[in-house]
């Protein structure tokens, strides 16, 4: 009877020392994740990604306005062949930059939606920045 006391005390503590070892291993996970997701070289490599995407964004809403403009100076009705060849690649182009704006605003607007992004808050912004990153940037909507 001894015998089997001591082998229920020692299946009882292989039980015990198994769950705090879980326990303390799924701990121990959860620090390393919050620990590399809010180290410095981390939060600045993302910040430098919001910022180019931002900045493409821009330039790719300047390419849109222009794009735009080139389009609706020509006249409607009698173009010649040359010109309805312009006419269609600029309107190709310009699919193509609503694409490409699209495509990032959905990636920015994602990344942004996670929730580790403080650089968006006034009182967090790296030195020498003054303005925020906007949280979330509309598609290209057609009017």
């Amino acid at each position: 009877m001894k015998t089997f006391g001591i082998v229920v005390l020692v299946v009882i503590l292989v039980v015990t020392l198994s769950v705090i070892h879980s326990c303390t291993s799924y701990v121990g996970k959860a620090a390393t994740v919050v620990s590399n997701e809010i180290d410095p070289q981390v939060l600045q490599s993302k910040y430098e990604w919001f910022k180019d995407a931002y900045s493409q964004l821009q330039a790719d809403k300047a390419n849109i306005n222009v794009t735009s403009g080139k389009i609706k100076s020509l006249p409607k009705q009698g173009l010649d062949r040359t010109d309805r060849e312009q006419l269609m690649i600029w309107e190709q182009e310009l699919a193509g930059y609503k694409g490409a704006y699209n495509d990032l605003a959905s990636q920015y607007n994602a990344e942004m939606a996670k929730w580790n992004w403080r650089f968006t808050n006034i009182g967090d912004l790296p030195k020498g920045e003054t303005e925020p990153l906007p949280r979330n940037v509309a598609p290209y909507v057609e009017e």
